[in-house]
């Protein structure tokens, strides 16, 4: 029995789709690639008013650019990464490389693009912590995004993606210590 996902799933082909379906059940949208269809928009903008939209998009830039232009154009927008290190087969990499178990875990820890929140996170304490401009900040926020479930990214779009979350320097400096 296929476990139930509510919700709509944004993924960017039809492997994706047809892996997912394989083992959710839920509505899935694709984008068919990184030039996201103006039909695909408008659809997501009307449908985020009454249901949540998930971006489950491949760990490369394409999948990026995907996840920036909705995130541009569909409010309440909801975020799922999956780690690329679990999404590789062969040369290729994507959500379709992975496997259910981390599509699964992917989906329970959602990252809003947007958040009520209260976190008092500054680009200083990333610079204090590590996690910008220093010799292995890379490796750090490598720590912090397994940790949280946040995805790759620069310094910048962590420290957003971990006030959306909530988290404080507290969380961040735990995370660095045992992670």
């Amino acid at each position: 029995m296929k476990q139930k996902f509510d919700g709509i799933l944004v993924v960017e082909g039809k492997m994706d789709k047809d892996l997912i379906e394989s083992f959710l059940d839920c509505e899935i949208v694709t984008t068919n690639g990184s030039d996201v269809p103006h039909e695909t928009i408008l659809y997501l903008q009307e449908a985020s008013q009454n249901k949540t939209v998930v971006v489950l998009t491949d760990p490369d830039a394409p999948g990026k650019r995907i996840r920036d232009v909705l995130d541009h154009n569909i409010p309440n927008l909801q975020h799922a990464f999956v780690p690329k290190e679990k999404a590789i087969k062969g040369h290729k990499v994507g959500v379709a490389e992975s496997d259910k178990e981390t599509i699964l875990e992917a989906l329970k820890h959602i990252v809003p693009s947007s958040s009520e929140k209260e976190s008092n996170l500054t680009m200083n304490d990333f610079f204090d912590l590590g996690l910008a401009s220093g010799p292995n900040s890379e490796e750090l926020r490598h720590k912090i995004e397994l940790k949280f479930h946040l995805g790759h990214s620069n310094a910048k779009t962590m420290l957003n993606r971990c006030r959306h979350l909530g988290l404080n320097r507290i969380d961040l400096e735990e995370a660095l210590k045992n992670g």
